[in-house]
């Protein structure tokens, strides 16, 4: 006798994606909490956006799509867009009768016996069918690494970890990086800061025009090229650009996106440069900037440590996928990664999913039925 939890789908995550394979795997007749489960580690509904710093209001945000089956309607672009999507997930899950387990620590997921996977787990052992992966980044921030990091006197975070501009009222803080982050943290913090320095590993590339549809495909398919390859997805955003907006357009003027290339270390009171190029013809020069903040808006990486023993990755050091399905086992399926880590690629891929997963559950079971 084993003390596992037999299902036939297993949806680890409930972010975006997920809610969005559950609802999917749920019309097509299994049953949430009998035939699948839906595991979250968060402790309340609403993904990564629950985790968002307070000044991100829902009026910010760009390009959110529906969940599948239900709107969101009437939602206040003043409120905080963790609140607006917490909310809004929280009653697509009731709605919908998902019964999300929370919050419930993924560990590993390993081969089991008779072709089942064994999804480990800090409220016991689930013996699945098919497996469908929705963890997105949040949970990877990525920090890179600099000579002399460690001997900084000031403070150093994340955008994993960002309270919002009213905390470096005063201060001198250099921003890191050339993403949505990073410019909406850097316009916001140099309205209260004493001085900001903005750094990126390269000259930001500005969006102009409007983004339809077509640009969006041409987009993903940038994105998708690199997962079918098996390399480390690169983000959306990073392909399509940065939107010029009027709010930049006022900061561009006002001198507060004037980058620099990245420093060469750091110093215990700020960054330095050993050469950059001097102005009105100047020959190029050390240069040092002194700082009490450091804030890395440098992105994430994908949250997929625990199917490590699954041995899903590629030389590259991605996970090839064919669709949303593994490449190296039919069983397992990625949504909400590479190209489908927006808001409406998440939608998509969850319906993708749960298609291949019920031709794959309906296969296994046709010798029984004979």
């Amino acid at each position: 006798m084993n003390n596992f939890v037999d299902v036939d789908v297993v949806v680890i995550g409930a972010g975006q994606a997920g809610l969005s394979a559950a609802y999917h795997l749920r019309r097509t007749g299994l049953e949430p909490g009998r035939d699948f489960v839906v595991l979250d580690h968060a402790p309340e509904p609403g993904g990564a956006w629950q985790f968002r710093w307070p000044s991100l209001t829902y009026g910010k945000v760009h390009g959110m799509h529906a969940l599948p089956g239900m709107e969101l309607t009437g939602a206040d672009a003043g409120r905080p867009s963790s609140e607006v999507i917490g909310g809004y997930f929280a009653r697509y899950e009731e709605e919908f009768g998902l019964r999300v387990h929370r919050p419930v620590d993924v560990t590993a997921v390993r081969e089991g016996d008779g072709g089942r996977l064994l999804v480990e787990t800090s409220e016991g052992t689930y013996a699945t069918r098919a497996l469908v992966n929705a963890t997105g980044t949040w949970d990877r921030p990525f920090w890179p690494r600099y000579p002399g990091q460690e001997t900084f006197l000031g403070r150093q975070l994340h955008t994993a970890g960002y309270p919002g501009p009213q905390e470096f009222a005063g201060q001198r803080v250099v921003v890191v990086g050339g993403g949505a982050s990073g410019t909406q943290h850097l316009m916001e913090i140099a309205e209260v800061a004493a001085e900001t320095t903005w750094v990126t590993r390269r000259e930001p590339v500005w969006r102009e025009g409007p983004f339809g549809e077509a640009e969006g495909r041409a987009a993903v398919a940038l994105v998708e090229e690199r997962v079918r390859r098996g390399l480390p997805p690169q983000s959306v955003v990073g392909v399509t650009g940065l939107p010029l907006t009027d709010a930049v357009e006022r900061a561009r003027e006002r001198g507060i996106l004037d980058r620099l290339p990245m420093f060469d270390r750091i110093t215990p009171t700020g960054v330095a440069w050993d050469r950059l190029p001097g102005r009105d013809g100047e020959p190029e020069q050390g240069r040092s900037v002194d700082a009490d903040v450091i804030l890395w808006a440098t992105g994430f990486r994908a949250a997929i440590d625990h199917l490590a023993p699954l041995r899903l990755r590629e030389p590259g050091g991605g996970i090839r996928l064919e669709g949303t399905r593994a490449v190296r086992d039919e069983r397992v399926h990625l949504v909400g990664y590479g190209p489908s880590a927006s808001t409406i690629g998440a939608n998509r891929a969850g319906r993708a999913a749960v298609r291949d997963i019920r031709r794959l559950l309906d296969r296994d079971r046709a010798p029984a039925a004979a």
